[in-house]
């Protein structure tokens, strides 16, 4: 792919806003005060951007899982184009997003941005080995790499963040439970791996990394760069993809016990607590009124939050929608996003128009007068209309996600299909592991009437199932669903037929 062209409009601060988005990672939309009025966790940092901007109530990534979540946001083109069909990335895997390819950092970076990502990449990127050459398969999250100890560690990463448009990079690699466990400042570990730890999995670390400390090292950081630059006559784009509440669940000694619900809730505040000294490093450095900023997860909650706990404290994680994280149900992909942009959006707004996070870089494109390459961005629908307040024609009535199995779902207007019978991930009914032989073979919901998924209506709407399957079939057959030329996906896209359900016990 070609290094795009942008057109650059030089614009002035109002209509070049410093950006910020920050990534939850495994919060449910339920976890949100402002999304849930009978939410047991407070967040009153999360809610105050709620409160003094707009809340998204029909925002969806697209897909229950991290890696394919964080590749649609950066580069506004659904993830199940690249070869990830289905799970994640692990913490040597090879980069997902090619290079040439537009990303959000890029695009801002063309219009004058200082561009950063801090925290979580787990987007994948090329380690060096000792001797020379890159780590090969880099293997994935089911299936450690088994040369972890090959690695350079003083050795420089290619094909990473800052190969893909961002000026600064600080953070690790992937999930906390998965190795190697080493803080990466651009391009190289700011220590060496000598030591093996297991968080989860057991891989190389450095000496002096835990767990418990890559939250606030992660948060001190951000809030650096935003002191570093809050005077700069260039505005910044902050992407701070956090590394929680995921697993470890590993509070501080300062946040544990705080909830009176579990470690899980605990976690949860201190997120809220990072997120307010974001807020508080722009409120400090007077750039409150010059800065964009969006709060939203990449994916529902885990069952690691130990959910039967939540609930028996009378907090339901994901509000009144069915399914967590790696489900094709909207507990897996429906998230909150919530968007503060002093001046321009409405206090206290909500809309209920359907976006996704993959929407972002047609969004930031509008905002600051960059033109999208044909090749880039294909699946991203700007909500700017939308996000102002004005009636949007062009808003989207559409959208596709999967779960972690790789089953997929595409939204028209309020119908959902879900071309699968059960959940496609970790909630019942189970592929592979629940048995399944008396469900129909895909499931289609009104949300209007049954936002909770309960009342499958297959059998009563064959025509519409046919024409959401069409829908479905051409948005992959086009390689983009943006107006513009057939695009080729970068393999041969195929809905993943869910496992053989369990057979029935012998009575």
């Amino acid at each position: 792919m070609h290094v795009p062209f942008f057109s650059v409009a030089k614009a002035d601060s109002a209509t070049r806003p410093n950006i910020i988005f920050i990534l939850a990672d495994d919060q449910g939309f339920g976890d949100v005060g402002a999304l849930n009025p009978d939410s047991k966790i407070p967040t009153p940092n999360i809610d105050r951007i709620a409160n003094e901007g707009m809340i998204f109530g029909d925002a969806h990534t697209s897909s229950s899982v991290c890696t394919p979540t964080r590749y649609s946001v950066l580069t506004g083109r659904y993830h199940w184009r690249t070869h990830l069909q289905k799970g994640v990335l692990g913490g040597f895997s090879k980069p997902l997003i090619s290079q040439g390819r537009l990303t959000i950092a890029s695009l801002l970076k063309r219009q004058g941005y200082t561009t950063a990502g801090i925290g979580k990449w787990h987007l994948g990127w090329d380690w060096p080995l000792k001797g020379g050459g890159a780590a090969d398969d880099g293997g994935d999250f089911s299936k450690p790499y088994a040369k972890g100890w090959d690695v350079d560690y003083e050795g420089e990463i290619q094909n990473g963040p800052n190969d893909l448009g961002f000026d600064y990079f600080f953070g690790i690699s992937a999930s906390l439970d998965m190795p190697p466990y080493v803080f990466v400042r651009n391009r190289v570990p700011t220590q060496k791996a000598t030591v093996e730890k297991a968080f989860q999995r057991k891989g190389p670390a450095g000496a002096d990394f835990e767990a418990v400390d890559v939250l606030p090292t992660i948060t001190e950081e951000t809030v650096r760069f935003i002191n570093e630059h809050a005077d700069a006559p260039e505005p910044f784009f902050i992407y701070f993809p956090l590394n929680a509440p995921h697993t470890p669940i590993v509070p501080t000694e300062q946040w544990r016990g705080k909830s009176g619900i579990n470690v899980y809730a605990d976690f949860t505040m201190q997120v809220d607590a990072t997120v307010g000294k974001v807020l508080d490093a722009l409120d400090a450095n007077d750039i409150v009124d010059e800065t964009l900023i969006v709060f939203t997860t990449d994916n529902g909650c885990s069952p690691a939050a130990k959910i039967g706990e939540l609930e028996a404290a009378g907090h339901d994680q994901n509000y009144i929608y069915r399914g967590h994280k790696a489900d094709i149900y909207e507990g897996g992909h429906r998230v909150p996003f919530v968007v503060r942009w002093p001046g321009k959006v409405k206090p206290g707004s909500r809309t209920e128009h359907l976006v996704g996070q993959i929407d972002f870089l047609a969004t930031a494109a509008e905002i600051t007068g960059a033109t999208i390459p044909a090749d880039g961005a294909e699946d991203s629908v700007s909500f700017l209309p939308t996000l102002l307040g004005k009636a949007d024609q062009s808003a989207r009535n559409s959208i596709i996600s999967q779960s972690i199995g790789g089953q997929f779902a595409i939204r028209d207007g309020q119908w959902k299909l879900c071309v699968c019978p059960g959940s496609g991930g970790w909630s019942r009914p189970r592929p592979g592991r629940d048995d399944m032989t008396d469900l129909p073979p895909m499931q289609l919901y009104d949300l209007a009437s049954d936002p909770g998924e309960e009342k499958n209506l297959i059998a009563l709407h064959p025509d519409r199932v046919a024409a959401m399957m069409a829908m479905l079939r051409k948005a992959i057959d086009d390689g983009r669903t943006t107006p513009g030329k057939q695009l080729a996906n970068d393999v041969d896209v195929v809905m993943i037929k869910p496992l053989p359900p369990k057979p029935r016990a012998k009575r």
